[in-house]
């Protein structure tokens, strides 16, 4: 008997989970990369001087054991995010300062906060329904996925300022704007997290820890000894009732008994499939788009609002960048500050040039911590939209009525093809967290299979 060969496409944490895991067992086992690089949506970067940054994925939360697992495993260090001092909350154009205790609660008038309080209780309510494994059985699916967050944000909340702060959560931790997903996603993103506070959270959250050296060096060590083939792009997928053959952009072909789909679900569903996927299969990857999210740095000559008591951790409504947090390097002599946006070119009236998205996130640091957010001395920025093999992040967006009426067919297989990424996930959803979860769970499956 041969041993039994499978293929992989993406070499993102997933891909390369489920990679090493498969040939540990025995499987001969080879990885296609688009990229020339290994790691995804997971990218190190560095600044003029040469220190390095985090460009895509970086946060390791306290509960995701699949991850710290696989970093113990690989001998990789953890770093604390940095979270002294206090957070800014900047809502309808006042801004408040609140201490750790209390994370990004804001300050809002009485009847606004008793306001936000109350829906913040009503929408706990809806995650703790969620069916984790599967969202379309849970207690009104249909009702909570035939309307999407912002239609029940105007519902439940009467007040500017309460509104403004859930839409804001909604762009910084599911890299949406509120109005593009439905409420059950929306709500089982944050049960795949252990909950809104535990996704939003630093110290005892999801943003608890960083890679020393960057998140990177996950997929890079993954990657040792494997074998990864770059540059090669596949485009097409032909099964017949023995064998797989995916053909790539220069018509290279290679076959095997089975293939892993490893890359984002909206990318899986342009490739040409021979035969085609069945209808509930297409029709899921043609509802799920990638959040469109830039991640951008600037440098500072110090960490200067540190010298004001400030953790750089700042979340506002009406700001260009609505989420920034200290990304300075433990032991760097500059400080740099990491903003998240969901507003890039071509989505509302986002800045069309780096230098334009520059100046607007220059002009949210002023907003959140004074006027020496001018005076920045290097600018880094990551479009991850406009990456090919990405065409977003952080994760795929469920728009309404697509988890109850083809999430089943998610995670399973068709054929010979068997599909992973973070997506498929229950557990960290949208986070390295999922993306190594559904590597281990794909390798079991197609361990059992084979």
């Amino acid at each position: 008997m041969t041993e039994p060969r499978v293929l992989v496409v993406g070499a993102g944490l997933s891909g390369l989970t489920a990679a090493r895991n498969l040939s540990e067992a025995g499987c001969s086992v080879s990885v296609l990369e688009a990229r020339a690089r290994v790691g995804g949506r997971v990218e190190n970067g560095t600044l003029s001087d040469g220190q390095w940054i985090e460009l895509g994925g970086q946060w390791i939360g306290t509960g995701q054991a699949a991850l710290r697992g696989l970093i113990d495993h690989l001998a990789l260090d953890l770093i604390p995010t940095y979270n002294v001092g206090r957070t800014t909350v900047r809502l309808g154009g006042r801004t408040s300062y609140m201490p750790p205790q209390l994370g990004a609660m804001p300050r809002l008038k009485p009847f606004a906060l008793v306001d936000l309080t109350r829906a913040l209780a009503r929408f706990g309510e809806l995650v703790r329904n969620v069916d984790i494994d599967e969202p379309w059985h849970s207690p009104d699916a249909a009702e909570l996925d035939a309307q999407t967050l912002e239609s029940w944000i105007k519902r439940s909340l009467l007040t500017a300022g309460a509104r403004g702060y859930f839409r804001s959560l909604a762009e910084t931790a599911l890299s949406a704007d509120a109005g593009e997903l439905s409420l059950l996603h929306a709500a089982f993103l944050a049960r795949s997290s252990d909950g809104l506070d535990t996704l939003i959270a630093v110290d005892g959250g999801a943003q608890q820890s960083r890679v020393l050296g960057g998140a990177s060096l996950i997929a890079e060590r993954l990657a040792i000894g494997l074998d990864i083939r770059l540059s090669t792009p596949v485009r097409a997928i032909r099964q017949s009732s023995d064998r797989v053959v995916l053909t790539t952009r220069f018509g290279e072909e290679f076959d095997a008994d089975r293939v892993v789909v490893a890359i984002p679900p909206a990318l899986a569903g342009r490739l040409d499939y021979d035969p085609i996927l069945p209808g509930w299969r297409d029709q899921l990857a043609s509802r799920l788009v990638a959040g469109a999210t830039v991640k951008q740095f600037l440098v500072y000559p110090t960490p200067f609002w540190r010298d004001d008591g400030l953790s750089g951790r700042a979340l506002g409504d009406s700001t260009a960048v609505h989420a920034t947090f200290d990304a300075t390097p433990v032991g760097y002599g500059r400080g740099v500050l990491a903003g998240m946006s969901t507003r890039v070119a071509g989505r509302g009236a986002a800045p069309a040039s780096a230098d334009a998205r520059r100046a607007a996130f220059e002009d949210s640091v002023v907003d959140f911590f004074g006027p020496r957010g001018r005076d920045s001395v290097e600018y880094v920025e990551r479009d991850w939209s406009m990456e090919e093999f990405s065409r977003g992040a952080y994760g795929a967006l469920f728009a309404p009525g697509a988890w109850t009426a083809y999430g089943h067919a998610l995670a399973e297989p068709v054929g010979r093809i068997h599909w992973a990424g973070t997506e498929t996930s229950p557990i960290g959803n949208g986070h390295l967290e999922g993306a190594v979860r559904s590597g281990s769970r794909v390798a079991n499956e197609l361990l059992r299979t084979l």
